[in-house]
């Protein structure tokens, strides 16, 4: 199967192109992994040492889950990421603020709020960030992607959540389908 693509669009984090040559399962294969299967990291657990904000430590716990990390290639599947902040009212507090155990590896987006915090409140904790895939939680949702059909031909519509570029993650998605592949062709081999 020869798959032709073309007209590639991008921007920030989206990408959109062409396909031609692929079947509508081969097309609906990518867009699930697109969606899926990349792996990125998501924080999974936070552990609070001060609170006396307006908010519950399960609340905010939920907030930072769903705050997009950026997530390099080739990190190995066991990294674990910590996220520190400690800040005192009155003030704004954004994703920005968090402040990483690596250097590679940050909070996709600066200016989204977390919570505002009033005069003498103030909010101090520790959050493990690990990678995973919207196979097992959507806080590891890497984008979204959708695709039309016209003449046996697809248009394809990626969209990451900023932890990469959008062409970036179609590349990881095809990655990822490649990794399957080698491994259900090693379990056929062994049967």
């Amino acid at each position: 199967m020869a798959v032709k693509v073309s007209s590639a669009k991008e921007n920030e984090n989206r990408v959109s192109f062409k396909l031609d040559g692929m079947s509508i399962e081969f097309a609906n294969m990518l867009r699930r992994y697109c969606i899926s299967s990349v792996p990125v990291f998501a924080i999974t657990a936070v552990t609070f040492y001060d609170n006396t904000s307006s908010l519950f430590d399960e609340y905010l716990a939920h907030r930072l889950a769903l705050l997009p990390v950026l997530t390099p290639s080739k990190v190995p599947k066991e990294s674990e990421v910590v996220f520190t902040l400690d800040e005192h009212g009155p003030k704004v507090v954004c994703s920005g603020d968090l402040k990483s155990s690596d250097k590679e590896i940050s909070m996709a987006k600066d200016r989204i709020p977390v919570i505002t915090l009033t005069e003498k409140q103030s909010l101090r904790f520790e959050g493990k960030a690990v990678l995973g895939t919207a196979k097992t939680h959507a806080k590891f949702q890497s984008g979204i992607a959708s695709y039309e059909e016209k003449d046996e031909k697809f248009d394809f519509y990626v969209e990451s959540c900023f932890q990469m570029s959008g062409k970036e993650l179609v590349l990881r998605a095809c990655d990822s389908i490649e990794d399957d592949l080698k491994e259900l062709q090693k379990a056929i081999k062994k049967a």
